[in-house]
């Protein structure tokens, strides 16, 4: 799965790496939680350019009578998200790119009692996309309304295997423009992006349990461990 990530770019770093007009000034962030905003780019109908937008982490369905549904939904398994209710709507149409830098996984220690937190990223540090999907929910009763979103994940590279037996699909540049495009419904084609990214263009570290919060939202979560506190 992916639970937490982060995002530390300027605006216009991530408007040339997601080929977007322009992204306004977007706040450091160094673990980003479910039910928080993440930027992402998106594209509709009736606006088919990719364009900057703030989503909140965890699907809510349009057709959810109650929001908390979106706390269980942050991450959807990219073998079945065709299927599944909660999201083959948005995959068919509401597809969009979720910016990151870099996200954490937890290890499970020989030990069995804690998990070893890792900081994962792509070489060079460079900001990547996450395939996502995004809902707009209305509230049946008071009228307020939610822009949503959620991960999608895929079997480990041989980087993750160790740690996990999941990993958020990380979209080479070359998908973006069919991923985010609403009219482009080619169903088998759409599945053959959603595969693990190359481990060799990956790097990874343990890191303290400083990110076990959300509140800890700092530089210090990304600090690697030195090796002899690290216990596997």
């Amino acid at each position: 799965m992916c639970g937490r990530f982060s995002l530390n770019q300027t605006g216009d770093d991530l408007a040339a790496a997601f080929h977007l007009k322009a992204v306004p000034p977007v706040a450091p962030r160094y673990n980003i939680a479910p039910t928080q905003p993440v930027a992402a780019a998106v594209a509709t109908a009736d606006h088919p350019e990719p364009y900057f937008e703030l989503l909140r982490w965890g699907l809510i369905p349009s057709w959810a009578k109650d929001p908390a549904i979106g706390n269980r939904l942050i991450n959807a398994r990219a073998e079945t998200v065709s299927e599944k209710p909660s999201f083959r709507a948005a995959f068919k149409r509401r597809r969009c790119l979720i910016m990151a830098d870099g996200f954490y996984e937890w290890q499970q220690r020989a030990s069995r009692k804690t998990k070893q937190s890792h900081y994962i990223f792509l070489k060079g540090h460079q900001p990547f996309a996450f395939a996502g999907l995004w809902e707009h929910w209305s509230d049946p009763v008071s009228g307020g309304e939610l822009q949503t979103c959620t991960i999608l994940t895929t079997a480990p590279n041989e980087l993750m295997e160790p740690i996990h037996n999941r990993m958020p699909v990380i979209l080479p540049t070359a998908d973006y423009a069919a991923w985010l495009d609403p009219s482009y419904d080619q169903p088998q084609t759409l599945q053959a992006m959603l595969r693990p990214y190359a481990a060799a263009a990956m790097e990874r570290y343990p890191v303290s349990t400083l990110v076990n919060k959300p509140q800890h939202d700092l530089p210090a979560c990304l600090e690697p461990l030195d090796a002899d506190d690290v216990e596997l």
